[in-house]
């Protein structure tokens, strides 16, 4: 699953351990969840974080939900949970990797 690389150019806020963001460990770097998308910090300036391409999550038998114990990130439509170090999205009957 490859990044893709798209600069936040007018984010002026400064994400950090207390800046009251959810922090997301996404891979090698920590995102932040910030008005519906994540940001991650890249070379001085702020990216988006979004996956690109369709991952499924295969053997995850684990129904996500308001009460499944796991934190929930809003991304973009839609509500991520941050499960084992990577977020889960329901699509299309089955959950996916982001």
């Amino acid at each position: 699953m490859t990044t893709v690389h798209q600069e936040h150019s007018t984010h002026e806020h400064r994400h950090g351990p207390t800046c009251g963001h959810t922090v997301v460990q996404h891979g090698d770097h920590v995102d932040y969840a910030h008005d519906g998308h994540l940001h991650r910090e890249h070379s001085g300036h702020w990216d988006e974080c979004e996956p690109q391409g369709h991952i499924t999550h295969t053997g995850h038998d684990h129904e996500h939900g308001t009460n499944c114990g796991h934190a929930s990130v809003r991304h973009g439509d839609h509500v991520d949970y941050l499960h084992d170090g990577h977020r889960h999205a329901a699509h299309e009957g089955h959950w996916d990797d982001h």
